[in-house]
């Protein structure tokens, strides 16, 4: 298993408490552990207004972090990702060397 570099940006929604965002970021964190992932540098851009309004939300909670998971992971990533309730947008890039 080779794992590779990623980065994951996600939306979670608004209505996620300030109490709860550490919770709600740490199941994140979770799903990318027990796939056999490592989570790096995160980086909360708060709460900022989406573009378009996404499950009737204005607004969301951004993230962005730095994660190391096998290839093949990936798509397991991105499923448990659209079923989890606090996640309403997701997007895995490969950082640019």
């Amino acid at each position: 298993m080779t794992l590779r570099d990623y980065e994951l940006m996600y939306i979670l929604r608004p209505t996620v408490g300030d109490d709860q965002l550490d919770a709600a970021t740490g199941s994140v964190d979770t799903l990318i552990s027990n796939l056999g992932g490592e989570v790096g540098d995160k980086n909360p851009w708060g709460k900022r207004r989406l573009a378009y309004p996404i499950q009737k939300h204005e607004d969301g909670y951004y993230m962005v972090a730095k994660i190391k998971l096998d290839t093949e992971q990936i798509k397991a990533l991105e499923e448990q990702l659209r079923i989890t309730e606090d996640v309403i947008r997701h997007m895995i890039i490969t950082p640019e060397a």
